[in-house]
């Protein structure tokens, strides 16, 4: 799923114009701010909020979910945020536009003439008076160059669509996730930041995948590595693996973390509370 953030005066009339031109499943996030009134509900669709109406959305959308400023949207259910939204949306949507908030590694589209790129944690790619001094159709095709929102419920829904998931009678997974110490008495870490060289880790990760899949018994093989600043507690890499049986499975996701960490070229900066520091310098 490729996600967006929209900030500032107008947003929801750019997420209207940017929802009609996206092509796939489309979800917009109207995110309510301190003193916004409550968003009355209506049914459910597959599960999935389908509010009366959201903060000014009118935006041709698949699905439309409003987020209170306390962290509970408006529907059948509560979630914790934005971050579970994105979670929660990812394998069923191809696009999210969330209105009115943004977060790191979520492209960001900042309006208003005094708007500051430095009061948002997202990427800012677009800036603008208001909402008619964006290129929508540029816009499009710079989101659609950024780097997906990739959970391990999406690959897991994609192997479950293998072509031989009818020979399957395992899939096993591995989370990698950002550990805020080693030992109690550690400087906690806030967050860790990494960079890929785009093409070649790519490459090397399919490659990996292809050829654990050519094992006996193993069906399908899915990696990805997340980029950017991931904080404390957040995933980093995933892989999942569907076989045959339970052990083929255990030993093609042990094998395929252990050669992405090692054939990948990923590089790590690490920040904690006392000090920053890139990781494979600070072990050479």
């Amino acid at each position: 799923m490729q996600p967006i953030s929209i900030v500032g005066p107008e947003a929801a009339d750019l997420a209207d114009a940017l929802a009609d031109r996206l092509d796939g499943q489309v979800a917009v996030v109207a995110c309510e701010t301190e003193g916004d009134s409550a968003i009355d509900s209506g049914a459910t669709d597959g599960g999935i909020a389908a509010p009366k109406r959201t903060v000014g959305v009118t935006a041709d959308a698949d699905t439309e979910v409003s987020l209170a400023s306390n962290g509970e949207w408006t529907g059948a259910g509560r979630v914790d945020g934005l971050d579970d939204l994105l979670d929660g949306l990812a394998p069923d949507h191809d696009y999210l536009v969330a209105i009115g908030e943004s977060r790191l590694r979520v492209p960001t589209v900042l309006l208003g003439a005094d708007a500051d790129p430095e009061t948002v944690p997202g990427t800012v790619i677009a800036t603008a008076d208001s909402a008619d001094g964006i290129d929508v159709g540029k816009l499009v095709v710079e989101l659609d160059g950024t780097e997906p929102w990739i959970t391990r419920e999406t690959l897991v829904r994609r192997v479950e669509a293998s072509a031989d998931a009818d020979r399957s009678g395992a899939i096993a997974t591995f989370t990698g996730r950002v550990r805020a110490r080693d030992a109690p008495d550690d400087d906690r870490t806030t967050h860790l930041a990494f960079e890929k060289y785009e093409e070649v880790a790519a490459e090397r990760t399919d490659a990996i995948s292809a050829e654990l899949a050519e094992r006996d018994g193993v069906f399908d093989v899915l990696m990805h590595h997340r980029t950017g600043v991931i904080e404390a507690g957040e995933d980093i890499v995933f892989v999942v693996v569907l076989a045959g049986h339970r052990r083929e499975a255990f030993r093609a996701v042990e094998d395929g973390i252990d050669r992405l960490k090692d054939e990948v070229p990923i590089f790590k900066k690490e920040t904690t509370e006392a000090e920053e520091f890139w990781v494979h310098r600070r072990s050479s």
